[in-house]
């Protein structure tokens, strides 16, 4: 793993994954009414917002309003809702609304597709080159050691169009298109893929884009603009949130070779190099559905994200006590940080590949993590 010589020795490090598997087991010990509360609660504001939004559509003056009132419920439904309950956050309450098998959320990426390709795939293998398919997306240059092509000079344009489109490019993610290209993936091979990927596309067209513009009649175009303007809000949020916990200055990416058994400390590690977070007030966190406590969510990603800030001054003085970084900073700095590697990685000499290595695996149990 990089530089893990250079910062701990193996009994540090597996004093450090000691120290991490103790929060994690009190956290989870202390789970209760409170986690149940907060979590409905939120809920029943993100569904007040939609029906508040819906209904303003009613009113053209009102529009500002119901467009802000509905991408603040889309907002909701994605990170805080959607996203943390998919990662099994709250399966121990065996509520089937808080499912993690169970929830559907309201973007075009079927929640099954999603939770292989992130829940599986990018948490058991965070920023493993080749094995992550989030760096990048198959689409941006987002590491020097990703061999540079004359295509990567699109780069700013290609993140921007993905801004916007954002939970569009989430859900073709799932089709591997650049390993199609590469012939190591078949498009037959994805049958079942596209087949749920279609379903849930016409579905949620067929809500924001037909069925409630048609059901403000002569409103109509004015609704379909508000709800465009809610789903593109949506994906310029999530879009900021996520880059800005993934890909700032100084976030590390390793290859296969250097987690070759890796121990459950090692795991842990590799979190704290590979995340950011950012730093906001309580409305803020709660609009990133937490994941302005990025370094909190890839060490314990199955655990109630509203747990993350109560956490994350143990976490910083842990790494400080044994001289590991804490990537953070406002949304601002963090942001300008992505951009600024987005635009360096689009030029050639900015990084070089590393040498190719054999494929390794994970130990079992560490997919689980």
């Amino acid at each position: 793993m990089t530089g893990l010589q250079d910062r701990l020795t193996p009994e540090q490090v597996e004093e450090f994954g000691r120290e991490m598997d103790a929060i994690r087991q009190r956290i989870v010990a202390d789970l209760g009414q409170e986690d149940v509360d907060y979590i409905q609660n939120v809920i029943k504001t993100q569904r007040t917002l939609e029906v508040t939004g819906r209904a303003l559509m009613y009113l053209p003056p009102a529009w500002p309003l119901a467009v802000a009132s509905l991408s603040l419920a889309k907002i909701l439904d994605n990170m805080e809702i959607g996203h943390n309950v998919m990662h099994g956050q709250y399966d121990w309450t065996r509520d089937p609304a808080l499912s993690s098998q169970q929830f559907e959320w309201d973007t075009v990426a079927p929640s099954e597709n999603w939770r292989h390709s992130h829940n599986y795939i990018h948490h058991t293998y965070t920023n493993i080159l080749d094995k992550d398919r989030d760096i990048g997306y198959g689409i941006l240059r987002m590491d020097p050691a990703q061999k540079w092509h004359p295509y990567y000079l699109g780069n700013p344009v290609y993140a921007t169009l993905l801004a916007f489109i954002f939970q569009w490019g989430v859900m073709l993610h799932d089709l591997e298109f650049d390993r199609i290209v590469r012939g190591e993936r078949k498009w037959s091979e994805f049958a079942e893929v596209r087949a749920k990927m279609v379903r849930k596309a016409a579905r949620q067209i067929g809500k924001d884009y037909v069925l409630f513009p048609l059901l403000t009649g002569p409103l109509a175009p004015l609704t379909l603009a508000g709800n465009v303007t809610a789903n593109v809000t949506r994906n310029l949020w999530a879009f900021a949130i996520i880059f800005c916990g993934h890909f700032p200055a100084d976030v590390e990416s390793f290859t296969e070779a250097e987690t070759e058994q890796e121990t459950r400390g090692q795991w842990y590690l590799r979190q704290i190099l590979g995340s950011a977070n950012i730093t906001g007030g309580k409305l803020f966190h709660i609009l990133t559905g937490n994941l302005s406590h990025q370094i909190e969510h890839h060490l314990f990603p199955d655990i109630p994200a509203r747990r993350y800030p109560q956490i994350a001054a143990e976490i910083r003085g842990i790494c400080e006590k044994y001289g590991l970084p804490y990537n953070t900073g406002p949304l601002h700095k963090q942001l300008f940080s992505v951009a600024k590697k987005i635009v360096k990685l689009a030029l050639p000499g900015s990084g070089g590949a590393r040498e190719p290595e054999q494929p390794t695996t994970l130990e079992p149990e560490l997919k689980a993590a």
